[in-house]
């Protein structure tokens, strides 16, 4: 009997940067191993960290083909995004069929392609959503016409509700996709989970903090993406009142994204001398940057309220630290902080700078939630979110009759 088999189409795959691209690395290892036959379609043409048993499959056109990611040019960003789905879509199209296709969110809108290349495949088709497109545009700055935008929005309901299954990160995630006429039945909770890679690394012996000579100095920091998301002003607004108040204390700002360059001018203007910017740190590195911080800080707007989960939260657990979260109450991400940290409101400046000393000042307290923070942190790991996301997959494969691909053309192989 034939190994059941899924494909993976998101653009990024290790070891291209981007969180969905570790996310089905985790799950296709798993799988993997699992007896699964496992290809992933990710763009580029560069080489694959690819597991055992997990076949990557590139688009073509340079390495990771960021499609205009990091540009501040919408319309180049915009370009990019749509050549790099369709090269996608192009290369899920021409393989071996498999029982299980799984489109993600990278590049946004991809789920429009999924019930076609599921349907090529006659396969069963999921869609993991990782982040909700196109609502979330206006947050990240892009403003369709609209008209466009309602012509978007239809096509992307459209395309959910058509789907076998939903995979959303998050309850609030969930409600926002029952909102658009998912089927209830039809949607799955699967949380992110912390990097596998990331660990706690005790204070005296993290060469990260011996390389930045951070010494004994109570440290604070923001780690990953500074997109149009998160927003950053009450963190360097803090970070004035602090630098006022309790010079001692570092605060560091790890990674890119398109506020970074704002940030960077910000601190420097403003003589912040209690921060440093440092680039986005490889993974084999993130265990040693995450618990080089004492206490960590996530931000999120609020309109972006189960639109995505940021994924700060879970590393900061995960390297057993507890976190500092500037955004909306009833978000999953508040949900995580019970024991292992604090929201506050998403302008809360003095609040901010306010919990930053009261952690500073009580060793205990950051002990007490720290350890709390791995118990959170283990709770769900990469391997009870690929035991979960494979028996939906196997779900879907018995429940969808196996039969040749029911689009005109060329016949597809069978592996």
């Amino acid at each position: 009997m034939d190994s059941p088999s899924i494909l993976f189409v998101n653009r990024v795959f290790p070891p291209d940067k981007g969180a969905t691209g570790r996310c089905v690395r985790d799950v296709a290892e798993r799988m993997a191993a699992m007896g699964w036959r496992v290809t992933v379609v990710a763009d580029g043409s560069g080489p694959s960290v690819a597991p055992p048993g997990v076949t990557v499959c590139r688009a073509g056109w340079g390495r990771s083909s960021k499609a205009g990611a990091m540009s501040g040019d919408v319309r180049a960003t915009t370009r990019g995004y749509l050549a790099a789905a369709l090269r996608l879509i192009h290369r899920a199209l021409r393989l071996p069929r498999h029982d299980v296709v799984v489109t993600m969110t990278d590049p946004p809108l991809l789920v429009c392609a999924g019930p076609l290349i599921a349907a090529r495949h006659a396969a069963a088709s999921l869609h993991w959503s990782q982040d909700v497109f196109p609502a979330l545009l206006p947050v990240l700055g892009v403003h369709l016409p609209d008209p466009l935008m309602r012509m978007v929005e239809r096509a992307s309901a459209r395309a959910l509700r058509r789907q076998d299954a939903v995979v959303a990160i998050g309850r609030c995630m969930a409600g926002r996709l029952a909102a658009v006429g998912v089927p209830a039945e039809r949607i799955t909770v699967l949380p992110n989970w912390p990097d596998p890679d990331i660990r706690p690394v005790p204070r005296a012996e993290n060469p990260f903090r011996q390389a930045h000579g951070l010494g004994d100095r109570f440290t604070v920091a923001y780690s990953g993406n500074m997109g149009l998301a998160h927003p950053m002003d009450a963190v360097l607004d803090a970070a004035a009142l602090l630098a006022r108040s309790d010079p001692a204390i570092a605060i560091l700002l790890i990674g890119d994204g398109r506020r970074r360059a704002a940030v960077a001018e910000a601190v420097e203007r403003r003589g912040l001398r209690n921060v440093r910017l440092l680039p986005l740190q490889p993974s084999d590195r993130l265990a040693e940057s995450l618990s080089a911080a004492d206490l960590h800080l996530a931000t999120m707007d609020p309109r972006a309220e189960g639109l995505l989960v940021p994924s700060k939260v879970a590393g900061a657990l995960a390297a057993g630290r507890p976190c500092l979260f500037l955004g909306p109450a009833g978000s999953d991400a508040a949900a995580l902080l019970d024991g292992c940290g604090q929201r506050l409101a998403p302008d809360d400046a003095a609040g901010l700078a306010a919990a930053i000393r009261r952690y500073a000042g009580d060793p205990a307290l950051c002990a007490a939630q720290g350890e709390r923070a791995l118990s959170v942190a283990a709770a769900w790991d990469a391997a009870a979110a690929a035991r979960r996301f494979a028996a939906l997959a196997d779900g879907l494969r018995r429940r969808t009759p196996l039969g040749v691909p029911v689009l005109p053309g060329r016949s597809l192989p069978h592996a």
